[in-house]
């Protein structure tokens, strides 16, 4: 016996173990294969390597301005052929297509402007800064790896700051949260939420000077289809019309709460001539129509003012944010005081020829009249206090439905 044997292998096992080893050719094929037949050579793995960039993004918090690094990756997925080109060449030539694939997918990083965030409690302003890949660096990271066997190649780019940055917040000494305003526009007609958030896209992001007088009609502009609006039902002398902008109004009621509540004084306002359903509490609101009616408030907190506006859909809400300087003044706003209530009158049907005979569409609601005050104490940080009283008077109002032509109830 051999000592092959001995050990427990036989001289035909051997012989399978050296063909699977490609040891062995020709009369003995390999396991499992016909006599004769060899397996297919198994294709190289894949090789990935991975593009690193590591950039600063600043953000302003607590009224500094910190740089931490934000960091993403972008893998590349190589054969060993490319590998061996790229090695033989001593270039990345054979790599240009894919790697232009994920440059082009760092430069679509684009600015945009600082916007205030509350995070963990606490208002933090962030934009993005833009990046374009400086591809000559980038190529020549990509190499070294690549001779030198790494996995990873840190890609540099260039920066380019938003037009409103953190930095420029802190320049300006735009670093606290003054005031909110909020307001529901639940219930809703889709033409009127695509205004209320043209409407306000319109003046998010704009400044008010130190000692200007803001203009709610100059700053939305002209009201019409050109600019993003659409038409909604509005009553005039007594009839339906479709007339663009309907919803503009909530708007101004929103922007106007957050200046209230934020102490500035007010130079125009003006309430709806009926309670609306959408602004509660009752009294707290500001209708516009220009060029007869506006809303204006001047900014005298000393430093400039930064407006942004948001809206959530899942809760029907709109919301106005101010942010400046440190506060300097405290204050208070009382609870709405209802006198001289009156009851709402008879409802109104207006002929609407696109509805259906028997149906009905609800434009705007009955309200009872009354008067409504509020009353608003400031108290600036010098002791010095202003208090000042918003007066609104509703008139009865038996709302408005639409229907039919041939509704009775037009007769």
């Amino acid at each position: 016996m051999t000592r092959t044997a001995r050990r427990g292998m036989s001289p035909l096992g051997l012989a399978l173990r050296l063909a699977l080893l490609g040891g062995v050719s020709g009369a003995v094929g390999s396991a499992g294969l016909a006599p004769g037949t060899s397996r297919p050579p198994r294709p190289a793995p894949p090789l990935p390597l991975t593009l690193q960039v590591s950039a600063p993004e600043p953000v302003l918090r607590g009224g500094r301005v910190e740089r931490p690094l934000l960091q993403r990756r972008y893998v590349l997925t190589l054969t060993p052929e490319q590998v061996r080109q790229v090695r033989e060449q001593g270039s990345v030539a054979p790599l240009k297509s894919a790697l232009e694939a994920v440059y082009a997918r760092i430069d679509a990083r684009k600015p945009r402007d600082a916007v205030f965030r509350r995070v963990g409690g606490v208002w933090t302003a962030q934009g993005q800064t833009g990046w374009t890949v400086r591809r000559d660096r980038a190529e020549r990271a990509v190499l070294d790896a690549l001779q030198e066997g790494r996995r990873t190649a840190q890609v540099e780019v260039g920066l380019t700051p938003p037009a409103r940055s953190v930095r420029t917040l802190r320049e300006r000494g735009v670093v606290a949260h003054l005031a909110a305003g909020e307001s529901s526009f639940a219930g809703s007609p889709d033409f009127r939420v695509h205004n209320i958030r043209v409407g306000g896209g319109r003046l998010h992001g704009g400044w008010v000077e130190p000692g200007a007088v803001y203009d709610f009609n100059a700053r939305t502009g002209a009201i019409n289809r050109a600019r993003g609006f659409v038409p909604g039902y509005v009553i005039a002398g007594g009839t339906l019309a479709l007339e663009d902008g309907g919803g503009i109004c909530q708007v101004s009621t929103t922007v106007f709460r957050a200046a209230y509540l934020a102490g500035l004084p007010i130079v125009e306002r003006h309430a709806h001539s009926h309670q609306v359903a959408y602004y509660d509490p009752v009294g707290f609101e500001a209708t516009v129509y220009a060029p007869s009616k506006n809303l204006r408030f001047r900014n005298d907190t000393g430093g400039p003012l930064l407006m942004q506006v948001s809206w959530d859909l899942e809760r029907e809400t709109l919301r106005v944010d101010l942010f400046g300087g440190p506060s300097d003044r405290q204050v208070q706003v009382s609870e709405p005081r209802v006198s001289d209530r009156r009851p709402a009158l008879p409802p109104t049907f207006l002929a609407d020829p696109g509805l259906a005979p028997g149906e009905t569409r609800r434009v705007d609601m009955p309200a009872s009249g009354m008067r409504v005050e509020l009353v608003r104490r400031v108290q600036m940080k010098g002791g010095e206090v202003r208090t000042d009283r918003l007066l609104s008077r509703y008139r009865p109002w038996g709302g408005v439905f639409a229907v039919h032509p041939g509704d009775d109830r037009l007769r």
